[in-house]
């Protein structure tokens, strides 16, 4: 699997997920609509900075038991897949069941043990719990729901695409979430994203900048924005017309 080199990705790590997102766009590899989780994957823990890391996939459940009948966490066929995938690790789990959330998959001990393997956290459409416990570890969760039981959460397969809220997650896409969200970032342009996303706020902080200062004027703000570089999309559309 592709990854990018340490000072690539920390680069990376450092820029939430709005910054990251404006980049991206500029580069017109997606549709602006497209790319990041909708509405299904809450940030259990705002405070913590920004996740970043290559997904390891698998579909859950926890309506009925699984046929094996093993314990939730008791999988060392899911813990060895999880070594094949590069670190920092993000487990993305699509909940299948016909209502998501009815058990929680990942806890303090699915943490604790995710953790050592260098996972930093967890995305999924169902539920989570132990939220003090993996909280303390410095672990992300984001989640449909929080559920009081596990009840009979187990994996049904690993390893293939899954889908959360609308975006398709592949194993060893880069997932990159904060309190705003989770969201992919194609590894096409990510070493491109930090230079780019510091362009932008250097121009977002000098019209900020404008606006409080004593001498703003809607005069000053249309000479402002007529100043302001085009962004890079629009110039990339202006050439082609060419």
């Amino acid at each position: 699997m592709p990854t990018l080199s340490h000072s690539k990705f920390e680069s990376l790590r450092v820029l939430d997920t709005c910054s990251a997102s404006n980049a991206i766009e500029q580069f017109q590899v997606r549709l602006r609509n497209e790319g990041f989780v909708q509405d299904t994957a809450r940030c259990r823990f705002p405070q913590l900075p920004p996740m970043l890391g290559y997904a390891a996939t698998a579909v859950i459940r926890s309506s009925a038991p699984p046929m094996a009948g093993r314990c939730y966490y008791n999988r060392m066929d899911w813990w060895s897949y999880l070594l094949t995938i590069p670190e920092p690790r993000v487990m993305v789990l699509q909940d299948v069941d016909h209502t998501p959330g009815i058990g929680a998959f990942v806890g303090g001990i699915h943490a604790s043990i995710a953790l050592a393997l260098h996972c930093v956290g967890c995305v999924t459409n169902g539920a989570v719990r132990d939220l003090g416990a993996v909280e303390e570890l410095g672990f992300h969760l984001f989640s449909g729901s929080v559920a009081v039981s596990h009840a009979y959460a187990h994996i049904v397969e690993f390893g293939d695409a899954v889908e959360i809220g609308g975006l398709k997650i592949r194993p060893g896409d880069l997932v990159h979430g904060d309190r705003h969200g989770v969201h992919t970032i194609p590894l096409s342009i990510a070493s491109r994203v930090p230079v780019q996303a510091a362009e932008i706020e250097k121009t977002e902080r000098e019209l900020i900048e404008l606006c409080r200062s004593p001498g703003f004027s809607i005069q000053s703000l249309a000479l402002k924005l007529e100043q302001t570089p085009p962004p890079m999309e629009e110039q990339m559309n202006r050439a082609r017309t060419l």
